[in-house]
């Protein structure tokens, strides 16, 4: 209930009540209003700005949890684009080297999406470049992996009527693992263990005894054997065909002679210490077409992906070579 108002008035001298017009009414019930409503406002937007309710509190729980979750998928998407790199070295290589079929070029297995701008409506949000470069990346990867899918048909085809050419092509150790000491020095420069200075060194050491045996790499026919107390050695050279020949160094003994035919495993003599040498070992070289190349991409019958890797760790370390 309002409470009544008086006022004294002087002339009378008695209280007189307080009657306020419809306009007063009015100005005060719009003040009244005002301050009501702005009180009000005021506390929603603190209210809103410093607090969460339930729901909100939710939701951004559910964000947190995706953003997790799409940084979790972006790290192995590295990953993913790690192991396809590899594929695509050694599909380029490799498997077309071996074919004689050409690379497929850097610009085209990484070529992008071009035209308009594909993500545009991922734009506008507080992680908006976590979410595109993921996406950009799903992309990426599934062209290239198309590319290289369409590319591992193409070997395929090249290969069925290759199989002369399979059985040819250096394909394994020339020493068995089992016999190993150890993989010595790989292909690249290297400190020469008698002159101490860098040079190249063109083929691969495997640390054996003396007297374990030596294994063609591929089908051929031996080109050249010969004994010398320099350089190589008593050393083989078989022609593969293809343009393909392997060279078999330092040996203790051969027992192939030129023009013979050998097969892919077949025993074509023992590791020694021969030539320029300081420690029993097999120097071992592949040549394609005249030029020798790194032999470590020829023992994919051998080697599976975990011992290929740890094969071409220790091949490009700068160390001394034994010849």
């Amino acid at each position: 209930m309002a409470k009544i108002k008086y006022y004294y008035d002087k002339n009378s001298l008695s209280y007189q009540r307080i009657k306020l017009s419809p306009l007063t009414k009015l100005k005060k019930f719009i003040y009244f209003s005002s301050l009501v409503a702005l009180t009000s406002f005021l506390l929603i937007v603190v209210f809103f700005n410093f607090f969460d309710s339930p729901k909100e509190k939710k939701l951004k729980s559910e964000i947190q949890n995706l953003t997790e979750q799409y940084e979790l998928i972006d790290e192995k998407f590295n990953q993913v684009e790690l192991v396809l790199d590899d594929l695509q070295k050694r599909d380029d290589n490799i498997y077309r080297v071996i074919f004689e079929a050409e690379p497929i070029a850097s610009s085209i297995r990484k070529a992008g999406y071009g035209g308009i701008n594909r993500y545009k409506e991922l734009e506008g949000y507080s992680n908006s470049d976590l979410i595109i470069q993921t996406t950009k990346k799903i992309d990426q990867i599934s062209k290239q992996m198309y590319i290289q899918s369409k590319s591992f048909d193409e070997i395929v085809d090249l290969a069925k009527n290759k199989t002369k050419m399979l059985a040819s092509i250096p394909a394994i150790q020339p020493v068995s693992n089992k016999d190993l000491s150890r993989m010595a020095s790989g292909f690249g420069y290297r400190i020469h263990p008698i002159y101490k200075t860098r040079r190249l060194h063109a083929g691969m050491d495997f640390s054996a005894k003396t007297g374990t045996p030596i294994y063609a790499t591929g089908d051929g026919e031996v080109f050249k054997v010969s004994k010398t107390r320099k350089g190589y050695g008593n050393y083989v050279i078989i022609d593969h065909g293809y343009g393909y020949k392997t060279l078999y160094a330092h040996m203790s003994k051969f027992i192939v002679k030129k023009g013979q035919s050998v097969k892919r495993g077949e025993t074509i003599g023992f590791v020694g210490n021969t030539g320029t040498s300081v420690a029993p070992h097999l120097h071992y070289e592949v040549h394609k077409n005249g030029r020798k190349i790194d032999p470590v991409n020829f023992y994919y019958n051998d080697l599976n992906a975990e011992e290929y890797e740890k094969m071409r760790i220790i091949s490009s370390q700068s160390n001394q070579s034994f010849d």
